[in-house]
């Protein structure tokens, strides 16, 4: 059942929530769930949900579903789309709830009774998607409608959404004999115990290591800023009077970035990149063994050469081959690039008396002082122009004059912790459309990196348009006592990002929740979000937002002329380190023989095979790369330079019509925000565009072509 995949799906990565254990007072463990809530918009009522309440909800919820599915498959009466899609789609609602809710927990503020907690419910949900994908009678009631739509005068949603469950079905195992059904039963179980071990073998890995440093010597060439965010991290951590760094990337690259101690550079990045491959009880070689040729296992089962095979079948891209010469041609670009920026970063190294080769852990440090002596643009000297609110007042304006929305701050409403902030969207009408949270700085609780869901999604349900309660998790460098949070270029940008998956929620308009938001594609699903990163330095849009944050003065014209003139700077190294994680994960996922390997020695090999070059290495190695071994995009990094190619196209409608354009945004929002999956991606594109996306763009955009 595809909403309750997606529902699983989300159990690995964006979910982003907090344990509210505070403020509940009696009544039956788990019946906040069990109806909606009542509260402002229906916002989860934080401050009445405790970690009792999780389990009996869970248990609860995956009851009634089942009993709703087996009434379904058992209705005597003719199949209809009303009677069995559209009872699905409504089917699971206390199990939606408690999850979107726990999930997102387990992301944003985790502890050891959540973890626990995750552990024990995976098998049981495995299970309780395996019983409703691999019911019989139920799956022929959808063949019926699927192989007959005459008379159906079906929409082209509704079409969708009946072919969407069909081919669901068969691709979760409902063909196969009942052996074959019993040992994907097996693999899917243990599929899902294995991701969920990764991510906690990630965080604990990422939590444990801390760089403590007790001379104030070594502290030389960090700027004022990061130095007080180490000491207060410090005292956080009990180690008053020192200085920490940690391996949260507000952390580790600004050390990496400024810091004059080479040893101290390597020693903080190679805990960065050993992350989960140290050999002890965090390690994640033997899980990326067993996942890898698990999926090996269960695309075969299901007919497919490779679990990319199986992957892409559903994907803008379709096949493997399509993706690799993508990848291969843009690496083409990329690497020679990187080699000449290499060279250029040894010269730098030789001219000051340095006696060594350059290494990957100098890469950021020799990286910024070109930069500044090219560009005269150092990074402590922006930003003191993108102060968070500020950064996230710029988002809405923009959102504010392309899409004519309002966000109202919300006061006196439970939120997950007291960090996270939550607004109400008015449409440009004056109407409710969403309620956005964001939550933006590290925790020891929290997943590293920067994501979008939502607590409830949008749908119609008898007549009524549910809308959608959304929000945006980062970690993003935080404020100190003296500081507020000051932005770097790579954070704004990452901010916008975020952003754009948001309006991709908020602004979902269709009937069928299944088909709602970011439900698309893995490679259609970055376009809203990349499309937005265009607005975030444009100079008009720099203008509107980015202000001193203690004078209160716009940013300079010539900030602005530095900062577009290094927008394309280290740019073979950026291509280059995603790409190589890309053909990693498209190398483990093209794998169509099970058998034991050496993660090391696969890694080494496949950038041997590239050609990757010492001084840099994959942006995300094996053994941290949550992307594809405890997240949703196996065989599926790629799809951030695929939608790539889609949003460069996309922008330069606004280049052509004015980057505010109310008639070119009208139409982006119409065919692409507000459709979801309810029709083929490629068409939604092309009714905004009016052709297929002409790639020369992203080679113009990353500065490979004039």
């Amino acid at each position: 059942m595809r909403k309750f995949l997606f529902i699983l799906l989300a159990v690995m990565t964006l979910l982003a929530c907090n344990n509210a254990n505070t403020g509940k007072t009696g009544g039956e463990p788990g019946a906040i769930f069990y109806t909606e809530y009542d509260t402002p918009f229906g916002m989860p009522p934080f401050d009445r949900i405790s970690f009792e309440d999780y389990k009996p909800a869970f248990l609860k919820g995956m009851e009634e579903e089942a009993k709703e599915i087996e009434a379904i498959a058992n209705n005597s009466e003719t199949p209809t789309f009303e009677n069995t899609i559209v009872a699905m789609e409504n089917s699971g609602r206390i199990l939606t709830r408690v999850s979107r809710v726990f999930y997102g927990l387990r992301s944003a503020e985790t502890n050891d009774s959540i973890q626990a907690l995750a552990v024990e419910l995976s098998p049981l949900l495995s299970e309780h998607r395996d019983n409703i994908n691999l019911n019989e009678k139920l799956f022929n009631r959808i063949k019926t409608l699927h192989d007959d739509t005459t008379g159906m005068n079906l929409n082209t949603e509704q079409y969708r959404v009946l072919d969407n469950y069909y081919k669901n079905f068969v691709r979760s195992g409902i063909l196969l004999s009942e052996a074959e059904k019993s040992r994907l039963r097996e693999i899917n179980k243990e599929l899902s115990s294995l991701t969920l071990a990764f991510g906690n073998n990630l965080l604990n890995e990422t939590n444990d290591f801390k760089l403590v440093i007790d001379n104030e010597e070594d502290l030389a060439g960090l700027p004022e800023g990061v130095i007080a965010a180490a000491a207060e991290a410090a005292n956080a951590a009990g180690e008053e009077g020192k200085w920490v760094f940690g391996l949260q990337k507000p952390s580790w690259l600004p050390f990496l970035q400024y810091s004059e101690k080479r040893d101290l550079r390597e020693k903080l990045y190679k805990a960065m990149y050993m992350r989960g491959d140290n050999d002890n009880k965090n390690d994640n070689k033997q899980i990326i063994n067993d996942i890898v040729n698990l999926r090996i296992e269960k695309a075969q089962m299901l007919g497919y050469k490779t679990h990319a095979d199986f992957v892409l079948e559903e994907s803008m891209a379709k096949t493997p081959e399509n993706v690799y010469k993508l990848l291969n041609d843009v690496w083409a670009y990329a690497l020679p690039q990187a080699k000449k920026e290499a060279a250029e970063l040894q010269k730098l190294i030789d001219a000051e008396g340095g006696n060594f080769k350059l290494a990957s852990w100098d890469w950021w440090y020799y990286t910024e002082k070109l930069r500044q002596q090219k560009y005269s643009l150092n990074e402590e000297e922006i930003k003191p122009y993108f102060k968070m609110e500020n950064v996230r007042e710029g988002v809405f304006e923009v959102a504010n004059r392309l899409y004519g929305l309002n966000f109202r701050k919300l006061e006196n409403v439970p939120v997950y912790h007291p960090e996270v902030e939550a607004y109400e969207v008015l449409d440009a009408d004056g109407s409710h459309l969403a309620v956005f949270y964001t939550d933006y700085f590290p925790r020891t609780g929290k997943n590293a990196g920067a994501w979008m869901s939502s607590f409830r999604g949008q749908q119609v349900i008898e007549g009524e348009n549910i809308r959608p309660l959304i929000y945006n998790v980062g970690n993003f460098t935080r404020p100190t006592g003296t500081t507020p949070s000051l932005l770097t270029l790579d954070e704004v940008e990452t901010l916008f990002h975020e952003f754009g998956h948001a309006l991709h929620g908020m602004m979902s308009n269709v009937t069928y929740s299944s088909v709602a938001g970011t439900s698309v594609s893995r490679d259609f699903v970055e376009l809203p979000s990349q499309i937005m990163e265009h607005w975030a330095f444009h100079p008009e849009v720099l203008k509107l937002y980015a202000k001193h944050y203690q004078t209160g003065e716009v940013i300079p014209d010539e900030l602005i002329a530095k900062i577009d003139a290094a927008s394309k700077f280290n740019m073979g190294f950026i291509t280059t380190e995603f790409v190589a994680a890309a053909l990693l994960d498209m190398d483990y996922h093209t794998q169509n023989t099970v058998k034991s390997f050496d993660v090391r020695e696969f890694e080494k090999k496949s950038m041997e095979k590239i050609g990757l070059i010492d001084e840099i290495i994959p942006r995300y190695r094996s053994t941290y790369f949550s992307h594809i071994f405890s997240g949703g995009y196996s065989a599926g990094y790629y799809a951030y330079l695929w939608a790539e190619v889609l949003d460069a196209d996309a922008f330069q409608a606004f280049v052509e019509n004015g980057i505010f354009d109310k008639t070119t945004a009208a139409k982006f929002r119409d065919n692409v925000l507000s459709k979801g999956n309810s029709d083929d991606p490629m068409e939604l594109y092309k009714r905004f565009r009016g052709a297929e996306p002409n790639p020369v763009y992203l080679l113009k955009n990353r500065g490979f072509i004039e």
